[in-house]
């Protein structure tokens, strides 16, 4: 980061445990406000545990700070309000409709047992419609499809208006026009001064972002620009050498490379 950048996150912490075992740690991890910053790693690195620990979801030994205040000190709904979580393979809410499902984002903004305000419905709606799931609002999640689904909590996250987002997998179960559509998003939300964190795979979109925080065995082991060498040798050293990183058209590629 640059001596005049701001964080909207801020993690310090010398553990995370799940139960006895050591699963995270140390981290020391500062999020670019107003920033596309994506996590990548291989597998078990760590990477949507840190996004849980980020979120308040998991318990640590350190701190987490959303603009400079610990999410302890914060009451529950104004962090509610501030951060908006999207997780994996969410199913609790698969009796409810999409728009039902969606509507849960709002929940931070209203009064207990209150209904929903016009301000609470148009913000649903504009979610849905930006998440091109609308058509659906309807049906059950349980009948949707992979993709489908991820398009409603998706809805969902956007639909609190928070000025975080943390995402663990969106792009599971979409296909590569719905991605495409994906990156729009995100770029639009950081355009009006949102800070997205989203844990990738796809590392063709991840090179995308703004900024990677590259992660390997449970430690983050560089943060940096998306474009920067420095964070080039990084990705290709957590694979294990097994990426060849090539620019096309100005767009960074990552290839596999075959074991020798």
């Amino acid at each position: 980061m640059t001596a005049a950048a701001v964080s909207a996150l801020e993690a310090d912490w010398p553990a995370v445990r799940i139960g006895s075992a050591r699963v995270l740690g140390p981290i020391r991890l500062a999020i670019e406000a107003g920033c596309w910053t994506a996590v990548v790693g291989p597998n078990g690195a760590g990477k949507s545990t840190l996004l849980r620990t980020l979120a308040g979801l998991q318990a640590t030994d350190g701190s987490v700070r959303l603009h400079r205040r610990t999410l302890a000190e914060l009451p529950a709904r104004e962090r509610a309000r501030q951060l908006a979580w999207m997780g994996q393979n969410e199913g609790t809410a698969d009796g409810l409709s999409a728009h039902e499902v969606v509507m849960l984002g709002r929940l931070p903004h209203r009064g207990w047992l209150a209904p929903p305000s016009p301000a609470d419905l148009a913000a649903v709606e504009s979610a849905m419609r930006r998440t091109q799931c609308l058509q659906w609002r309807e049906r059950l999640l349980s009948t949707l499809s992979g993709g489908e689904r991820q398009r409603v909590l998706l809805a969902r996250a956007l639909a609190v208006g928070a000025g975080v987002l943390l995402l663990d997998e969106p792009l599971s179960h979409l296909d590569p026009p719905h991605q495409a559509d994906w990156i729009d998003l995100v770029r639009d939300e950081v355009a009006a001064g949102a800070t997205v964190v989203s844990v990738l795979h796809e590392l063709q979109i991840a090179l995308q972002a703004d900024r990677l925080v590259v992660m390997a065995g449970g430690a983050v082991v560089h943060q940096g620009p998306a474009g920067d060498p420095a964070t080039h040798d990084a990705l290709r050293a957590v694979f294990d050498n097994r990426l060849q990183l090539v620019q096309v058209d100005g767009q960074w590629l990552a290839l596999p490379r075959a074991a020798r």
